[in-house]
């Protein structure tokens, strides 16, 4: 197995992402599997990342980890999850993917909570090379099955995972990585957090367009590709109500 810790992907407006790749040993490209968040690869998710995504690559995948648009060592700024931008960039990113020397041209996307969320919501999106997706512990309702509301009432955990998301994504990056830059990059960020996130969603009470946006319920039959969708028992995390597009569904 082959590490490469920093791996750059330069998107068409100039933004660079900043990635972290396992390959297998293999003389031939193989297909690849994509994480995509915003929860730092260099520290905040380096354990999880570190039990993953060797794994992966141990089975005979590239497995690539992709920090989002002004998260961990990346260029740009967000100020809010699951937004059009977000989208579009990893249409992109998997495009790349797709088109390098170590791939075969075929991506999988794989991922638990925000990466199962993007997972759904960019497989509606239908990006060419995207194959196949595994979304654990996400949800098709971002109103009546997330952490902010349910049943229309307001959550603890709004408030608890909007401070927390705070102190996540505007922390600086790594000056390693990014150079001399980091110090204007994390102000930036910083500036870009206003309003906080949980003051955001709670100016949206009711299930309007901005819950229905990345709500992939809106409309099953966008995914075309096949989705092991996982959730559990042991929390409040999150459920499926039906097959998209009245298709064959295997849940775990």
């Amino acid at each position: 197995m082959r590490i490469e810790e920093t791996v750059w992907i330069t998107l068409a407006d100039g933004c660079r992402l900043a990635a972290r790749l396992w390959l297998p040993d293999s003389p031939e490209p193989v297909p690849a599997i994509l994480e995509y968040l915003p929860y730092r690869r260099r520290d905040r998710h380096r354990g999880d990342d570190a039990i993953l995504h060797p794994a992966l690559a141990g089975a005979g995948y590239a497995a690539i980890r992709v920090d989002m648009r002004g998260a961990g060592d990346s260029d740009g700024l967000m100020n809010d999850e699951y937004t059009a931008q977000e989208w579009a960039d990893a249409c992109e990113v998997i495009a790349w993917i797709a088109a390098q020397p170590w791939c075969a041209g075929a991506v999988g996307m794989i991922g638990i909570s925000w990466s199962g969320f993007n997972a759904l919501q960019i497989a509606a999106l239908r990006p060419p090379a995207l194959k196949a997706i595994v979304t654990a512990c996400s949800t098709d309702d971002r109103y009546a099955d997330d952490m902010h509301y349910m049943g229309g009432v307001l959550l603890n955990d709004n408030l608890q995972y909007g401070a927390t998301l705070f102190t996540w994504t505007p922390t600086p990056p790594d000056p390693a990585i990014v150079g001399e830059r980091w110090r204007e990059m994390w102000l930036e960020r910083l500036q870009a957090m206003d309003p906080p996130p949980a003051a955001r969603w709670m100016r949206h009470a009711v299930r309007d367009d901005y819950w229905r946006s990345g709500s992939v319920c809106e409309d099953y039959s966008a995914i075309q590709i096949p989705v092991l969708a996982i959730g559990g028992l042991g929390g409040r995390l999150y459920q499926y109500r039906t097959a998209p597009a009245g298709k064959p569904v295997r849940t775990a």
